[in-house]
């Protein structure tokens, strides 16, 4: 399985005491967090820089957000490369590869959520490689690649702080991850203003997003790691409170501010220190993602609920916490308590206008189960999961339960 340093497994076995485990944490990427913050691009990037500035499906250029960037590098060169895709095509960033090799790009501007970012983390790989197959670099540890930065307009994946990426190729209908120290942007500009032009269901998937990220990294078995799970609970509570306000008003400066930041904070490598960690919901949901189209985030709102139930006991007791401290469920037995906090968490996806049945998306479903757990089993990944033990047939089993 391949991990970028964020998404990573980590085991205790299972007759041990469950304690912290040792960790190494380092984050070099500059914050520049708040109202104007983009004004102060310029200082960000070297002033012999020749930049290329990636961006999606051009909405920068009616919100404000185009015109501010171009404004704040009006000394620098700058050529553009837009149409990345919602999930970020190795054919189409091929075609900006093309761009830097052709123009002697020396410097990478991803102004976007993480589609961009991602595919802009790719292309800072691929931008010093040397061989002849680009995607041969998902299956490697990035240590070294083209400097870049990021200006973030939709929060949910955490990417504008952290070295990993997800590229997708539909050509063989694949979606991998890949990272390396290599790969943290110098900087990220974060202006909740932003926020205020978030289509709804950007919203609703970026809250689903940042959620689902928090329970990856805490959904796993109690270790005595008290602060990190208070960290975790945090984020949770956090995006649980400022949910309604930020779908009914996305210019509520405030609650667009925790949303922005909660979304960082979920995946920039802080909460996993020290504690085993999941990802088993983001691997099967790529997989639904490649096959169908589907939103990220709402792949994993369809895989959450289901894998929770299939590891019950498992997570019975971290889930039982989970119900406590962020749910507010008081009473009843550890299992109980688990099984009702799994329900909450369907309800809170729900809340959010996203369904969490496979078939609610497509009724091309049929078989589904079936090839990915052949795909897993293909590339080698027998054992996903805190403890490595949910199998390609557990997979099948899980993805047959979303249905």
């Amino acid at each position: 399985m391949i991990t970028s340093g964020l998404i990573g497994i980590s085991i205790n076995n299972a007759n041990t005491k469950h304690t912290m485990l040792k960790f190494e944490f380092k984050n070099p990427t500059k914050i520049k967090f708040g109202k104007g913050q983009i004004e102060s691009l310029s200082k960000e990037i070297p002033a012999n820089a020749k930049v290329l500035m990636l961006y999606g499906g051009g909405s920068i250029k009616t919100n404000g957000i185009y015109e501010q960037i171009k404004n704040a590098l009006k000394d620098f060169q700058v050529v553009e490369f837009g149409g990345i895709p919602a999930n970020p095509e190795y054919a189409v960033l091929m075609q900006a590869l093309e761009i830097i090799k052709k123009e002697n790009i020396t410097y990478l501007l991803a102004v976007g959520g993480g589609s961009v970012i991602d595919g802009t983390k790719f292309l800072s790989a691929a931008a010093l490689y040397t061989g002849n197959n680009p995607w041969e670099l998902l299956a490697k540890r990035i240590d070294k690649g083209m400097p870049f930065g990021t200006v973030l307009t939709l929060p949910a994946t955490g990417s504008e702080m952290n070295s990993g990426a997800v590229i997708t190729r539909s050509e063989t209908k694949e979606k991998l991850a890949m990272g390396g120290p290599g790969l943290f942007p110098e900087f990220s500009i974060l202006d909740p203003t932003v926020v205020q032009s978030i289509p709804q269901k950007q919203l609703a998937n970026g809250i689903t997003d940042a959620f689902t990220h928090v329970l990856e990294q805490y959904m796993t078995y109690p270790t005595e790691a008290f602060l990190q799970d208070r960290f975790s609970e945090s984020i949770l509570q956090t995006l649980i409170e400022i949910a309604p306000r930020i779908m009914k008003d996305p210019s509520d400066y405030a609650a667009a501010s925790n949303f922005m930041w909660c979304c960082t904070m979920a995946l920039n490598g802080l909460i996993k220190n020290g504690v085993p960690t999941d990802w088993a919901t983001h691997m099967i949901g790529h997989e639904l993602t490649a096959s169908f189209g589907i939103d990220h985030a709402r792949t994993l709102a369809i895989i959450t609920p289901n894998l929770y139930n299939y590891k019950f006991d498992a997570k019975k007791e971290k889930l039982a916490q989970y119900a406590d401290r962020v749910w507010g469920i008081k009473d009843g037995s550890i299992d109980e308590k688990a099984h009702a906090a799994i329900k909450k968490t369907e309800l809170f996806f729900h809340s959010l206008g996203i369904k969490t049945k496979l078939s609610e998306y497509t009724n091309d479903y049929k078989g589904t189960a079936e090839s990915i757990a052949k795909r897993f089993t293909d590339r080698g990944w027998m054992g996903l999961g805190e403890r490595r033990d949910i199998k390609p047939s557990d997979v099948e089993k899980i993805v047959t339960m979303s249905y």
